[in-house]
């Protein structure tokens, strides 16, 4: 089985290996993919909410010329064994100089180690046991077992966290067997074991915090650096912290203060008068909002009546038929009813082709024979398309190259079921 060397030197970035397997897993327009296996890796795979490593594999050619292979992803499989997904292969019984990606590298172990602070802490502070744990490109989170933590929650969790980092405490792993861990289990010093034989690895946070870890860690809380939580939601297992560490939460902290500058100069206000402007132009906006919907009720009313006039009854049937190109389907909505409800035996048809798919509304005065529902959700269907509503009015989608061909169907049936 290959040495895996992160499991004793979390720091490690560079160490000699030997290929032992080589492998083929996808070939795509002449790029092929390759699985590499080594003697020894520190390499880490993706597990237990931890992303792969990167890096890159150094060889020496026949040439005696340097190659260099990208590590672009890691994963184990079911019998153990770590593959390092490449582009380029390597022979079996090559010896190589393997180079970790330190930046990535220190910003796992920094989110990683982090979050074991912080699982710490709310079991400490609130028993809301951590059920999963996922680190993103630009965030982790963490779903903790619990109802609600109020803001006020939040904040303590983080300042202890940050205090406990500020204290600079040793984070240590060991290895123990199986006994030894369900011993620790039962004595109340572990949280959970993993559902496996064999031996454990422990990730000690001195006097605060022992958990079952196989992922890559600092040595102690002070090079997490700091912690931020961002935000929380409510998710079927409870409630979904997300945080940053180390500097992730310095670039998250730059990037807010930036976003917070740039509006205050929109708003031609400081800071820390952003909440009276935003609440200020908000209560504008509504306002502004209900007086544009009173406008556009009057506006349809006088639209409506003019309609009636510019389509007169015939046969018995007044049917009012117009396609907007610079009406959104919600005024035209509004028009068809202000339509139907202007004069008896009417039936307005009116398309919204603002929008692809363009928008058809049918409204009908009451007493007419026939179903507004019904009859637009039939010619749909004879589309492919649904629609639906009530017999005085009903809507649906259409293909703008449709909407008039539809709209003449509509008008045809409106008055052989009169």
């Amino acid at each position: 089985m290959v040495e895996r060397l992160y499991y004793t030197d979390s720091f490690l970035s560079r160490f000699p290996a030997r290929v032992t397997d080589v492998r083929e897993v996808s070939r795509t327009a002449g790029q092929s993919l390759w699985q590499l296996a080594l003697d020894r890796t520190a390499f880490y795979p993706t597990s237990g909410g931890q992303p792969n490593d990167t890096g890159t594999l150094l060889a020496a050619s026949r040439s005696g010329a340097t190659l260099e292979v990208p590590v672009l992803d890691v994963q184990e499989d079911e019998s153990g064994e770590v593959w390092h997904f490449t582009e380029k292969p390597l022979a079996s019984g090559t010896q190589v100089e393997a180079v970790i990606d330190w930046p990535r590298r220190l910003d796992h172990m920094q989110q990683h180690s982090g979050q074991h602070l912080l699982s710490a802490v709310f079991a400490a502070e609130f028993e809301a046991r951590t059920v999963s744990f996922h680190l993103g490109e630009e965030s982790s989170t963490i779903d903790l077992a619990a109802e609600n933590i109020s803001s006020t929650g939040l904040e303590k969790v983080e300042q202890i966290a940050n205090a406990m980092i500020a204290e600079d405490r040793r984070i240590s792993a060991t290895t123990v067997s199986r006994d030894q861990a369900e011993a620790l289990l039962a004595a109340g010093r572990l949280p959970k074991l993993p559902e496996r034989s064999g031996t454990m690895r422990l990730i000690e946070i001195d006097h605060y915090d022992l958990n079952a870890c196989g992922g890559t860690h600092l040595r102690s809380t002070g090079q997490i650096g700091g912690i931020h939580l961002r935000s929380t939601e409510r998710v079927r297992q409870g409630v979904r912290v997300e945080f940053v560490c180390g500097q992730r939460a310095a670039r998250a902290a730059r990037h807010d203060y930036s976003l917070l500058m740039k509006t205050s100069a929109l708003l031609s206000v400081g800071a820390a008068e952003l909440p009276p402007a935003v609440e200020r132009l908000l209560g504008e906006a509504k306002s502004s909002a209900k007086e544009r919907q009173k406008l556009r009720e009057e506006l349809s009313e006088y639209h409506a009546a003019r309609l009636i006039v510019e389509d007169p009854m015939q046969d018995g049937l007044r049917v009012v038929q117009r396609v907007f190109a610079d009406r959104d389907a919600a005024y035209c909505k509004l028009l068809a009813s202000r339509v139907a409800a202007a004069a008896p035996r009417t039936v307005a048809l009116i398309g919204s082709a603002q929008q692809e798919p363009a928008t058809v509304v049918m409204a009908a005065s009451k007493g007419l024979h026939f179903s507004c529902a019904d009859l637009l959700r039939d010619q749909l269907a004879q589309l492919g398309l649904r629609g639906g509503g009530s017999p005085e009015m009903a809507q649906g989608q259409v293909p703008r190259k449709q909407l008039e061909s539809l709209l003449h169907t509509l008008a045809a049936e409106a008055r052989t079921g009169q």
